[in-house]
């Protein structure tokens, strides 16, 4: 790992040439596809990982690995420690105000999943309302709707703009006596619009309404601050930002947590069990029932001693600099539609280009080399929407540089040949 932080203060050229040096951090980076060297603009998806990830992950699995919390050896208090320890390095990274604050998931969806099931059924009943907007994934919509059908609540959609902005004052619209929960992304994956999280969750607390926040997007590419922000709940996954997959956080505000019943029962959830009844285990670990996945968060927090070490604001200010040149790049191709153009966006350019399937398109670009993720992006609502079967979409990382936009823009010229 090049753990140099960027100095403070640079231009943006400079800024640029010193974020070079984290790319050969990434040994997936390094390599030929179909011929070509490998582009890769799909981190919205899932992120590459940095070495330090990937050591850190099999220094546990060759010496540590044990079972965490019940042994009484060595290698499980290490393991104990070790898993603690990303708690706690999570803590730091979301600026939470405790580790009881901290539960670990398989990812955002289960996050979400955990809060639907536990949050829901305890506080939700016939004829309420949970507020989300046209632009949420799907992980933010179905535990909803399933709820919906167990509970007879109502799912109240806000609207998104034609270019793919949310307004405040549209998502405030909806707020009725009978809504219970706001559930909304910081950053929409499909298209990259950075959603008015600082007007919307203020207006929701002043109305007793609870705040879930999707920040599976948000927590790759800025800082986060859950004592600032203000919301109950905050979910994300490490695989999103330079992390391994099946590990991710729920955070939630330690009162509402503490009120909230358990969601799975199993081992570690509790405090004593009998056929007379069980007692459950404190915060957290009332809501991580079972062994947990050990290396993965051990990953994660890797994965956060990396990005800090970088900086969140280094990487927030380059890859707005990334964003700009990709849009630009893209608009100026006169058969390239634009999917989402908000003011303000984060990281992702979905488009179309005339005449050409985007799935055709996604396999055409993967031949010279470009991975780029195509289809509805697990937002089918928002598509019907916008009235297109999908997108073509380009999503940036830290560690992308403007050689891979020109390496797809190139790509492109191939497809748009292939189909004149």
């Amino acid at each position: 790992m090049n753990a140099t932080p960027v100095i403070a203060g640079l231009s943006d050229a400079e800024l640029e040439a010193a974020m070079r040096q984290y790319r050969a951090d990434f040994p997936a980076l390094d390599q030929t596809v179909n011929g070509q060297p490998l582009a890769f603009l799909d981190s919205a998806a899932s992120s590459q990982r940095s070495q330090a990830v990937i050591d850190a992950m099999r220094h546990y699995e060759s010496h540590d690995h044990a079972n965490v919390h019940r042994g009484v050896h060595t290698l499980s208090h290490r393991a104990t420690d070790a898993y603690e320890h990303a708690r706690e390095r999570v803590r730091q990274f979301m600026n939470a105000a405790s580790v009881k604050e901290i539960i670990f998931t398989r990812g955002t969806t289960e996050a979400i999943n955990l809060v639907a099931n536990a949050w829901g059924y305890a506080n939700l009943e016939r004829g309420d309302e949970v507020v989300i907007t046209h632009l949420e994934h799907h992980a933010n919509i179905v535990p909803w709707q399933m709820l919906d059908q167990r509970l007879g609540i109502k799912l109240v959609v806000a609207p998104v703009e034609p270019n793919g902005d949310v307004l405040a004052e549209r998502v405030i619209e909806c707020f009725t006596a009978r809504t219970r929960l706001l559930a909304i992304a910081s950053v929409s994956n499909a298209l990259g619009t950075i959603l008015p999280l600082d007007q919307v969750i203020p207006a929701a607390k002043e109305r007793g309404i609870t705040v879930l926040v999707d920040g599976a997007q948000h927590a790759p590419h800025a800082a986060m601050d859950m004592q600032a922000l203000g919301a109950d709940f905050f979910a994300f996954s490490a695989h999103k930002m330079t992390g391994p997959t099946g590990i991710g956080v729920l955070w939630g505000r330690e009162s509402v947590l503490n009120a909230m019943p358990p969601w799975q029962g199993g081992g570690d959830m509790i405090e004593t069990v009998s056929f007379d009844g069980t007692t459950y285990n404190e915060l957290p670990y009332k809501f991580e029932a079972g062994t947990p996945y050990i290396a993965g968060a051990i990953g994660l927090a890797a994965a956060i001693d990396y990005l800090e070490s970088i900086g969140m604001h280094n990487i927030q200010r380059y890859e707005a600099i990334l964003l700009d040149y990709l849009t630009s790049e893209l608009s100026a191709q006169p058969d390239i539609q634009l999917i989402g153009t908000a003011p303000n966006k984060a990281s992702v350019a979905s488009f179309l280009m005339e005449g050409v399937h985007p799935h055709d398109l996604g396999t055409i670009v993967d031949q010279k080399g470009v991975a780029v993720r195509t289809g509805h992006h697990c937002a089918m609502p928002l598509m019907t929407l916008l009235e297109v079967p999908g997108t073509a979409r380009a999503s940036l990382a830290f560690y992308n540089q403007r050689e891979d936009i020109d390496a797809l823009i190139d790509a492109l010229a191939t497809v748009r040949q292939l189909f004149q």
